[in-house]
């Protein structure tokens, strides 16, 4: 699957390199001949603008200049005929319709220029401007559209590279797919994970004609740390269920602290771990074992050559490297002699199942959700004689919860809080002052009560936070007098 990716990337960086950053860039390119074209367009366009408004000024200044002419011929015609009139306002009027008549003929002359410059403009603007600039905006067109066609062409090359190498990836992955071994998968978690106890053994009848006698089996789960063990009290709808099927102990998950010895886990677990930890011990202490001999070869060479450094300055250094992998041995015998004690009690193993464990053990090392009891799980998983101060160790896995379909703890009873509590750390649940919720577990000696608020909602709270009233009709109340 990472070699199938890995060709998509391969596709995806040479489109970048080959493709849309030399599209990007003609890109560019392409827009500033667009922009240019455009400009002399424009430019072409103002330009005939410009000479249709010369000769429109031309026509009207034209126009005029005849209109006026005629005005001081018919003034001229006017003076000339009266009578009245002296000789020297005849001549004047006369003056004046020759000058107005050569005005005429001058606008004439510059119309004729001006309407004779505008046609050529004009037939040059669309039979030469214009044409060459829409031809270069088409040319621009065509040569984007081969850079197109020339881009697809390059990335089916890319594509095509890749394809013999993507096809051994699928056949690979079908391989893969083909191969699995679901047992021995499963064969490799039950090693990762199993608990290593025994199944207990048979309950002998109780006689209770006869003295009482309880005998519990040396196999059975309450005596997987020794004798004198109290025996495990199973009762109740919650309480009936055995290892693993149980809730996570979320209250001393969050209360109690995980042992050095791991004596929290089952046996399995803990060797597991303790073997773990020993291994980390011995790395460590063969680091420190190989900076005490670079430190020791490193004197013996400043006292062979003192103009290289002062041995004496190497005294504290390996005084304290020696100090750690003291240190350092003590705590890993600490733990072997932990490991050796487990080792000791678990049953035999085949020589087969230790191999497979070491295999797993190096590749997946096991994450395991630990949880000490103190009397009785939060969650009233099993729970001891309540005159013994005994714990049981009980490993909760995360797939606790899907096999968790039992109903709900009836309420034995109401509290009401007394003070505000944040209920922040899982388990917990908040409440606020002066609130009234249902009492669905009492405090066992740990401090803690168990509380809901509604179906979905419950917790424990401080015992010392609510003050309880419990239904002496309800199942498992205690009747105070």
């Amino acid at each position: 699957m990472n070699d199938y990716a890995g060709q998509h990337e391969v596709i995806s960086e040479n489109m970048t390199s080959q493709i849309t950053m030399d599209l990007a860039r003609y890109v560019q390119e392409l827009k500033q001949e667009r922009k240019s074209n455009f400009h002399d367009g424009r430019k072409a366009q103002q330009h005939i603008e410009t000479c249709w408004k010369q000769l429109e000024s031309s026509k009207r200044r034209f126009e005029r200049d005849c209109k006026e002419a005629d005005r001081a011929q018919q003034y001229f015609e006017k003076m000339d005929a009266d009578i009245n009139v002296t000789k020297a306002d005849v001549e004047k009027a006369r003056q004046q319709a020759q000058i107005r008549h050569q005005m005429a003929e001058d606008s004439k002359a510059d119309y004729s220029s001006i309407l004779q410059k505008f046609n050529q403009e004009q037939h040059e603007y669309y039979h030469t401007h214009i044409p060459n600039i829409f031809q270069k905006i088409q040319e621009m067109e065509e040569r984007r559209i081969v850079k197109i066609g020339e881009s697809m062409k390059t990335y089916a090359e890319v594509d095509r590279q890749v394809i013999p190498i993507i096809g051994k990836c699928l056949d690979g992955i079908v391989k893969a797919a083909e191969s699995i071994d679901q047992k021995n998968d499963s064969q490799l978690v039950i090693e990762a994970y199993k608990s290593g106890f025994e199944p207990p053994g048979d309950i002998e009848f109780e006689d209770y004609a006869q003295p009482m006698k309880r005998t519990v089996s040396d196999n059975s789960l309450s005596n997987s740390k020794g004798e004198g063990k109290p025996e495990l009290k199973f009762g109740g709808k919650s309480k009936g269920k055995l290892w693993p099927f149980i809730k996570k102990n979320k209250l001393s998950l969050k209360l109690g602290a995980t042992p050095e010895d791991f004596s929290n886990l089952p046996p399995e677990q803990r060797r597991k771990k303790l073997q773990q930890k020993v291994d980390e011990l011995n790395k460590e202490m063969q680091k420190e074992m190989d900076q005490r001999d670079a430190i020791t070869k490193m004197k013996d060479v400043y006292l062979k050559n003192p103009q290289m450094g002062d041995p004496a300055s190497l005294d504290h250094k390996l005084t304290e490297v020696s100090q750690n992998i003291e240190k350092l041995r003590l705590e890993a015998q600490k733990f072997e002699a932990w490991l050796a004690e487990v080792e000791g009690r678990l049953p035999a193993r085949s020589e087969q199942a230790r191999r497979q464990s070491a295999m797993y053990d190096s590749q997946n090392p096991p994450a395991v959700n630990s949880c000490a009891q103190d009397r009785e799980s939060p969650d009233g998983s099993y729970t001891e004689e309540q005159s013994q101060e005994s714990e049981v160790k009980v490993l909760a896995t995360d797939f606790d919860d899907e096999f968790d379909d039992e109903e709900p703890l009836p309420a034995i009873g109401t509290c009401k809080a007394l003070y505000t509590f944040e209920g922040q750390n899982e388990g917990t649940i908040s409440v606020a002052e002066g609130e009234t919720l249902y009492v669905i577990e009492e405090d066992k000696g740990d401090g803690w009560t168990r509380i809901r608020r509604s179906e979905d909602e419950e917790g424990y709270v401080p015992t010392s936070y609510v003050e309880v009233y419990l239904d002496k009709n309800a199942k498992g109340a205690k009747t105070y007098i």
